[in-house]
C-alpha cells in the first residue's frame, strides 16, 4: 500500500471518527446551549449585573466620602499672598506695611487637604434610592429569567420546525421514489401498446414537480438548521436531533396561574422601585443635614509651614425649587404609569393562558384529525394503486390520490408541530419551566 493511499485512509478514518463523535442534540441540551451561549442572552446578564452595579452604588450613598486635594501655587496677588502667608504661618509687622499688602513679591507654596463628608439626613432620599436601585435590580434579573424562556420557546419551534422539514424531506424522497418505479412500469406498458405515451408524459411531469418539492424541502431543512443555529449561539446545526417531535405522555393538565411567571415579578420589581424613585425625588424638597471633618497645610518648604483642622454641621434646605418640583412630579407619574403597567401585564398574561388553553385544545383536535386523514389517504391510494396496475383506474386518479397523501402527510407533521409548540406555548404563559428544562 503506498504512502499516499494511507494517508487517505487515515484521514478517512478520523473524518469518520469525528463524526461519530458528535452526539445527537437533544432539545433539553438546546435550550440550556442557548442561555449559556446566545449572546443576546450575554448581553441580558450584563444589563442584570450593570444594575446591580448601580444598586451598589444607591446603597452607597449614605457612606462618607473622603476627599483628597493636592496643590502647588505662586503669585502675587495682593489678596491670596496675604492669606498664603497666614497660612503658612509666616506673617510678620513687616507684611502689614502698606506698600507690601499692595504691592506683594511673588511666593511659593504647597500643600493639601482632607475633608470626609457624613451625610446625616436627606429627607429619606438615601433609603429610596437604595430601595430603588435594589427593586430595579431585581427587576433587571427577573426580565433576565423571561428572556430566557422566550429563547426556550423559540428553540422549540426551531428545534421541532427542522424536524418536520426534515420528515416532508423524507417524505419527498419516498414520492420521488414512488413515482420513478411507476415511471419503469408505465414505461414498460407504452412499449407493449397497452397504454399511451401521454400517460408517460403526464409522470414525468409530475416527477419534475416532486424534485422541485424536493429543492425547496432541503432549502427548510438548512434555514431551520441556521435559525437553530443562531438560537444556540454557534454555526447552523448539523448533528442529528434526537428528541422525538410527537411528546409521549398527557398533555399538561390545566393549573390555575400562579404569580411565577418572571415578567410579572419583573413588572411588580418595576413599580416598587418607580414608587421609591419618586419618594426620592420628593426628597430633594425637603431639608438635608451634613457634617464635615477636615484637615489642610500650606508650607512654604517641606520643614516650614502651617496647618489647620476644621469641624463643621449644616443644614441645608431647598425652600422652593421649579426643577426639582417637576422633576418630583414626573417621578410620582411614571410611579403611577408602573403601576398600571403591572396590572396590565397581569391581565394580559391571563389572557395568554387562556389563548393557550384553547390553542392547545385545538391542536389536539386537528392531530386526532389528521391521523385519521393519513391513514384514509394511505388506503386509498393503495387500492387505486391495485386498480391502475390492472387497467382500471386512470393514471391522473392514482397521482391524485398521490397528491391527497401528500397533503395528508403534511396536514399531519403540521399537527405535530403546531401540537407540540401548543405545550410549550401554555408553559411559557403559565411560567412552567419549558420542557421541562430547568436553569
Amino acid at each position: 500500500m503506498s504512502i499516499k493511499t494511507m494517508q487517505c485512509l487515515t484521514l478517512w478514518l478520523v473524518a469518520g471518527a469525528v463524526a461519530l463523535a458528535q452526539e445527537p442534540l437533544t432539545v433539553a441540551t438546546a435550550i440550556r446551549k442557548a442561555w449559556r451561549d446566545q449572546s443576546g442572552l450575554k448581553a441580558g446578564r450584563a444589563l442584570v449585573q450593570s444594575k446591580r452595579e448601580e444598586a451598589a452604588g444607591f446603597d452607597a450613598l449614605k457612606m462618607p466620602t473622603l476627599t483628597l486635594q493636592a496643590q502647588g501655587v505662586r503669585t502675587d496677588e495682593p489678596m491670596l499672598a496675604f492669606g498664603m502667608k497666614l497660612n503658612q504661618s509666616r506673617i510678620a509687622a513687616m507684611d502689614f506695611n502698606p506698600s507690601s499688602l499692595n504691592r506683594p513679591d511673588a511666593i511659593m507654596g504647597f500643600g493639601g487637604s482632607a475633608a470626609v463628608q457624613q451625610p446625616l439626613y436627606a429627607g429619606g432620599r438615601l433609603s429610596a434610592a437604595k430601595w430603588a436601585g435594589e427593586y430595579a435590580a431585581q427587576a433587571e434579573t427577573a426580565s433576565q429569567a423571561r428572556r430566557e424562556q422566550e429563547t426556550a420557546m423559540a428553540i422549540v419551534e426551531a428545534y421541532f420546525g427542522a424536524q418536520v422539514a426534515e420528515q416532508a424531506l423524507l417524505w419527498v424522497e419516498d414520492t420521488r421514489t414512488w413515482i420513478l418505479g411507476l415511471e419503469a412500469f408505465v414505461g414498460a406498458r407504452v412499449q407493449q401498446g397497452l397504454m399511451l405515451e401521454s400517460e408517460l408524459q403526464r409522470l414525468k411531469a409530475a416527477h419534475a414537480q416532486v424534485d422541485a418539492q424536493k429543492a425547496d424541502a432541503v432549502r427548510q431543512v438548512r434555514a431551520a438548521r441556521s435559525g437553530l443555529g443562531l438560537l444556540t449561539g454557534s454555526a447552523p446545526v448539523e448533528v442529528p436531533l434526537a428528541t422525538p417531535l410527537q411528546m409521549e405522555g398527557p398533555a399538561p393538565g390545566a393549573s390555575p396561574l400562579v404569580p411565577v411567571r418572571a415578567d410579572l415579578q419583573a413588572a411588580e420589581l418595576q413599580a416598587r422601585a418607580a414608587g421609591q424613585a419618586a419618594k426620592a425625588a420628593a426628597g430633594s424638597l425637603k431639608p438635608e443635614v451634613g457634617l464635615e471633618l477636615g484637615a489642610g497645610t500650606l508650607r512654604q518648604s517641606w520643614h516650614q509651614g502651617g496647618t489647620w483642622t476644621w469641624a463643621a454641621l449644616g443644614v441645608k434646605w431647598k425652600v422652593f425649587s421649579g426643577p426639582d418640583r417637576a422633576k418630583s412630579n414626573a417621578a410620582a407619574a411614571q410611579a403611577r404609569a408602573a403601576d398600571d403597567m403591572r396590572a396590565f401585564k397581569q391581565q394580559q398574561a391571563e389572557h395568554e393562558v387562556r389563548v393557550a388553553r384553547e390553542a392547545l385544545r385545538a391542536a389536539e383536535a386537528k392531530h386526532v384529525a389528521a391521523q385519521e386523514a393519513l391513514a384514509a389517504s394511505e388506503e386509498s391510494k393503495r387500492l387505486r394503486e391495485a386498480r391502475h396496475r390492472e387497467g382500471l383506474t386512470p393514471l391522473t386518479d392514482l397521482l391524485d390520490a398521490e397528491a391527497a397523501l401528500q397533503g395528508a402527510r403534511t396536514l399531519l407533521l403540521q399537527s405535530l408541530y403546531d401540537l407540540r409548540t401548543s405545550r410549550a406555548a401554555l408553559d411559557l404563559a403559565t411560567g412552567t419551566p419549558i420542557e421541562g428544562v430547568t436553569p
